[in-house]
């Protein structure tokens, strides 16, 4: 393999490997969450090895993949407004072909393929290995699918081609489904039960990582603290492992421990935690490693004990808020940020005052918030009326994004004066005088370029701030270079 530099969308510079032998072209987009980005990078690995070169120019693809995410409607939308434009392409070039990877491949696929004809294959989340078969169909002039779920693929033998790579921070997988069966989520259904990767190859893939020069990973799962390595198997049948196998299992934080210890200069994130499964043991090893970063994405989805209830959510605001008081006692500087999900059916007014009142006790650095929208296949979609009104959800979801917005004002207002270490990730979008870059807890920073580069590792003084990012001057390297 090769690096190849080449520009994203924003112009930024994109590093990407290529095999020279390789004769097709291979265009991927991925929606969603970033297991689905990280997905990707597998897919385009698998089919490296097929002869696709990946290209950033729809124009000259061979083959079109679009990896897709069910979990909101507009994504589905944006999905679908990309079908088009691939099927417009294809009228110009009527050799190239169209797939649909993901979560919307199982629900929709007799629709994409028979229905409507806008796609030449679907292949669910677990059946990426079975991508050459499937072309090899598709180059013969018949329509592919495989949707079909696993209870063992964790992909930890494919090695994955870092897409959309800066060169400097990677997602590496550790986990594949998920048993929480929230009301308003298709992932269960869409991705299956949950299972645990091998951490050996987990810590290959981050030795090689490492080799490339990367600086930082984040280790991916729909919910990574339920992380349980026991020799394979699904989380689920961990009761009925043997002794041994109980005795030399690796939880979460015996893995990010053993990460943290093997690469000391490496910076380290995880994403997605879940509240009922994280435990003070990972915030303790957090707390132990300087190279693990001070932030937590914690979800909360909704303020409101009856709300939760209905959301199958199995933890109370009061345990929730109980978690979070002992990540600041243990880790005091920590950034906390949170998902929700605004107009829930029943919510009432008063679940909404609780919402508004835990957004007030918590004051996160920031947030991802949703107004509620039926997902096709989930529990809420089959057992509750979408009862709340659009005007309505419309303004809660405003009241609750300002609200969020003050707080990471107020949150950030209080780095002024401060020193933090950043990444160096990019150029800043705004001016190209300025690098963009993160702190230990996930806020952009942006400063002079003056001599430094992409990857250094810089301690950044604040000076001033908007709600989104910080504003400063680099004062010099840190001592992770």
């Amino acid at each position: 393999m090769e690096k190849i530099i080449d520009e994203d969308k924003q112009g930024q510079p994109l590093v990407l490997d290529q095999n020279k032998n390789n004769q097709r072209k291979l265009f991927i987009e991925s929606y969603g969450c970033q297991m689905n980005f990280s997905d990707s990078e597998i897919v385009a690995s698998i089919l490296a090895k097929e002869g696709f070169n990946t290209t950033q120019h729809l124009e000259d693809a061979d083959l079109v993949l679009v990896n897709t995410c069910s979990i909101r409607e507009k994504a589905e939308q944006t999905v679908r407004k990309r079908l088009e434009k691939y099927n417009a392409v294809k009228k110009i070039n009527p050799g190239m072909k169209v797939g649909v990877l993901g979560c919307m491949a199982e629900r929709l696929k007799s629709k994409f393929l028979e229905e409507e004809k806008i796609v030449d294959l679907v292949v669910g989340p677990d059946a990426y290995k079975d991508l050459p078969n499937l072309i090899e169909e598709v180059d013969a002039g018949r329509n592919a699918v495989n949707v079909v779920l696993s209870k063992e693929e964790t992909y930890g033998d494919i090695s994955p081609i870092r897409l959309q790579s800066n060169g400097v921070s990677a997602f590496v997988s550790i986990t594949r489904g998920c048993d929480n069966m929230c009301t308003f989520c298709v992932v269960p259904f869409t991705r299956g039960r949950e299972r645990s990767r091998d951490p050996q190859s987990i810590l290959e893939e981050i030795d090689d990582l490492v080799n490339q020069n990367f600086k930082e990973i984040t280790l991916l799962g729909q919910n990574v603290d339920s992380y349980l390595w026991y020799g394979g198997g699904l989380k689920k049948d961990f009761e009925k492992a043997s002794d041994f196998q109980k005795a030399t299992a690796i939880n979460f934080a015996k893995l990010l421990d053993m990460t943290a210890k093997k690469h000391p200069k490496l910076r380290i994130r995880f994403s997605t935690s879940n509240p009922q499964d994280m435990t003070l043991d990972v915030i303790e090893v957090m707390a132990k490693h300087k190279n693990i970063c001070k932030h937590i994405h914690l979800p909360i989805q909704s303020g409101s004990d009856r709300i939760l209830k209905e959301m199958n959510r199995l933890h109370t605001r009061q345990e929730y808020i109980e978690l979070v008081n002992n990540i600041k006692k243990i880790i005091p500087d920590c950034a906390i940020t949170q998902d929700m999900i605004i107009g829930f059916p029943t919510e009432t007014e008063e679940d909404h005052k609780d919402t508004l009142s835990l957004l007030e006790h918590i004051k996160y650095e920031h947030g991802y918030m949703y107004a509620y929208s039926e997902r096709p296949g989930t529990l809420a979609e089959r057992k509750l009326e979408d009862d709340v009104p659009e005007e309505t959800k419309k303004r809660r979801l405003d009241e609750v994004i300002q609200l969020q917005r003050s707080h990471s004002a107020y949150r950030h207002q209080s780095y002024t004066g401060q020193t933090f270490e950043v990444l160096i990730e990019k150029e800043s979008k705004k001016s190209d005088q300025h690098w963009s870059g993160r702190t230990t807890k996930n806020i952009v920073a942006i400063f002079p370029k003056e001599n430094y580069k992409i990857g250094d590792f810089v301690m950044v003084r604040i000076d001033q701030c908007t709600s989104a990012t910080l504003l400063g001057k680099a004062i010099g390297y840190s001592d992770n270079n």
